[in-house]
């Protein structure tokens, strides 16, 4: 849109694809944002193969013409509204051995609207968001250290998120967080299997208060089915909070027969990390950081204490699913902050046991 209903200059609208492989080794997440109020274009892309992280960040003035989705060697090009996308990364000439890529992105289901997303601090409207949801696969290439990999639509799955509206960046008065929350439990899952597409969203409070919930089954030509009021089971590593089982309790509404989606986690990549997500040390989507500016950096990610504040931002899994005797692969987003009474949580501090 040229002109957005607020002058609040955290107005944004954004996307984020996932590109997963089925056997764990890589992780692609890409997106690209626009900020109307501040007048910000950025983009960026992770890549994670064993415990390296791979990193493209670029960031630019917004320009007049909107429909331009590309910033730096990043671009998204709509071939398809809804459908078809062709995600691309360009070679760095000084960097040879460069993430690089190019991936047709082909959607194998509908996109699915998400609950209307509302979060408040004390009296102050913080984050107001639609948002959907799309699966689909994932065939092309993608070089990094002088090797290419294949990617073939029955080894990789493809997820993306478009989301807009309202959403805390960099820069605004210390007034914002004078009230903060207890504690934030999230969960972002779309698991996509041959013949169906399932999304579980759940945010709770501290004292495990839902504040946003939806668990939705996708099917080609028929009506969406609502699976309930889900519940999460999750095992954590131990003297952490980083998930490496759960198990998600749904309900088919055809004779209220119980449902289990089960996953494993395969690989992870937290999004303050690179990604630009908060709270991040480095960059954070809608900085203003100059015209045409591009950065690359590698990050090791063996030793989770190099990175202190990843543990206060949201992380996303790749993950194996299974479901009704079906095997599917997507994301399991999870972010648990603070106290969280259904986990046992006490405090920042806290982890498992």
């Amino acid at each position: 849109m040229k002109h957005v209903a607020t002058g609040d200059r955290n107005a944004y609208d954004r996307c984020i694809f996932h590109v997963v492989d089925h056997r764990g080794r890589a992780l692609l997440i890409l997106g690209l944002g626009v900020y109307p109020n501040v007048g910000v274009i950025d983009a960026y892309a992770t890549l994670r193969i064993g415990d390296t992280l791979h990193a493209v960040r670029a960031s630019d003035a917004l320009p007049d013409d909107r429909m331009g989705t590309e910033v730096g060697p990043l671009r998204i090009h709509v071939e398809r509204p809804l459908r078809d996308f062709l995600l691309t990364c360009a070679a760095d000439p000084d960097d040879p051995d460069g993430l690089s890529y190019e991936i047709a992105w082909s959607a194998e289901f509908p996109a699915l609207w998400e609950p209307h997303h509302l979060q408040r601090r004390g009296g102050r409207l913080t984050l107001e968001g639609r948002r959907f949801v799309q699966a689909g696969r994932c065939e092309g290439w993608i070089r990094i250290g002088g090797e290419e990999i294949r990617l073939s639509a029955d080894e990789w799955t493809g997820t993306r998120d478009r989301s807009w509206g309202v959403r805390p960046i960099p820069g605004e008065d210390g007034g914002r967080f004078t009230d903060p929350a207890d504690g934030f439990h999230w969960i972002w899952a779309p698991a996509r299997f041959e013949d169906r597409f399932v999304m579980v969203v759940i945010q709770e409070d501290a004292d495990g208060y839902r504040t946003l919930n939806d668990a939705t089954l996708v099917r080609n030509g028929r009506r969406d089915l609502q699976l309930g009021w889900p519940q999460a089971e999750i095992t954590y590593r131990s003297g952490t909070r980083h998930p490496r089982h759960v198990v998600i309790q749904l309900t088919d509404p055809i004779g209220r027969k119980p449902m289990e989606l089960g996953l494993e986690v395969l690989t992870s990549s937290p999004l303050a990390v690179g990604a630009g997500y908060p709270p991040a040390d480095d960059w954070q989507h809608g900085t203003w950081r100059g015209l045409g500016w591009t950065d690359r950096r590698r990050y090791d990610l063996s030793d989770p204490s190099a990175h202190p504040l990843a543990a206060y931002g949201v992380t996303d899994h790749a993950a194996r699913f299974t479901l009704d005797g079906q095997v599917g692969h997507g994301i399991f987003e999870h972010g648990s902050f603070g106290r969280h009474d259904p986990s046992g949580f006490t405090g920042f501090g806290s982890v498992a046991p």
